[in-house]
């Protein structure tokens, strides 16, 4: 099924623009989930909304948000509140200004995004940008308003297109002073050593290497123990991501009702026509 973008508009550098479409560069991969059953009956345990000072349950529809500005002690907040400090989506990615790529740590980078080209328009504009930000090894640094807060995007080359990635801010970022001692005199012949390992062992990056080895495994004793149980897990094939079916249904429909209004227009057949005579098939009106 072909990806849906998540934020679509103009990519623009000084006076030059050209549309693009944002798309999410990381999907569920139907990560194992789990639930918790009661033993005894093998239901799902649902959870309530309590009251944590009556122990009553709440509806989650009459709650409202609340900031703990001291213990225990909230300030209400109505949606009219919350919607009085909200940033203007913008239909415009503008880039303000380009930093070299290895100035920005990867602690900083967070969610990955594609910026394509949407639609045929300004599809040269975009190579041009693209191949500018290749050629310079610079990253763009932009905002877009994604799920209603604005977020500093950094834009890189990557294949045939261009990446962008949310960044942390800086008070996203645990404090790591005092975590690491200060660089002290080491033996330079040791050094080597471990420099020759280094050599040794450098290959090119796989990303099998990152294979989450402990969901694989459950997966495996998972998938053994359902066969065990006898049970087999059959997924319905997902419909084709093409307009063919509804074409297909469109046309049967269509037929179907040029037959309907061929039928009403026909003149009811006399008692002698209905039943067919022996020895011969009836004949086949053409549709």
């Amino acid at each position: 099924m072909a990806q849906r973008p998540i934020w679509r508009g103009h990519l623009r550098l000084a006076l030059v623009s050209c549309p693009v479409a944002l798309f999410s560069a990381v999907h569920d991969r139907s990560s194992i989930k789990f639930n918790l059953i009661n033993p005894e009956t093998g239901n799902r345990i649902r959870m309530l909304t309590i009251d944590a000072e009556t122990e009553q349950e709440v509806q989650r529809r009459n709650l409202v948000k609340g900031y703990e500005f001291k213990k225990n002690t909230y300030l209400l907040l109505t949606d009219e509140d919350l919607d009085s400090v909200k940033v203007d989506s913008s239909e415009v990615m503008t880039v303000d200004k380009f930093v070299d790529a290895t100035s920005i740590d990867p602690l900083y980078y967070d969610t990955g995004y594609y910026l394509a080209p949407d639609g045929s328009a300004g599809r040269d504009v975009y190579q041009i940008l693209r191949e500018a930000i290749g050629r310079t090894r610079r990253v763009a640094l932009s905002r877009v308003v994604i799920g209603q807060r604005e977020r500093v995007i950094a834009l890189r080359l990557f294949g045939n297109g261009l990446a962008a990635h949310t960044l942390h801010e800086q008070r996203d970022l645990n404090d790591a002073s005092g975590l690491f001692d200060e660089p002290a005199a080491v033996d330079e012949a040791m050094v080597q050593l471990a420099k020759q390992l280094v050599d040794r062992q450098t290959a090119a990056y796989d990303p099998t290497d990152i294979e989450d080895r402990y969901e694989t495994r459950l997966r495996a004793m998972l998938d053994a123990k359902l066969k065990g149980e006898g049970i087999t897990l059959n997924e319905p094939p997902e419909p084709a991501a093409t307009n063919v079916v509804d074409l297909m249904a469109a046309l049967r429909r269509s037929l179907a009702e040029d037959d309907k209004r061929a039928a009403s227009a026909e003149p009811a057949p006399s008692a002698k026509s209905k039943a067919a005579k022996p020895g011969k098939a009836p004949r086949k009106r053409a549709s």
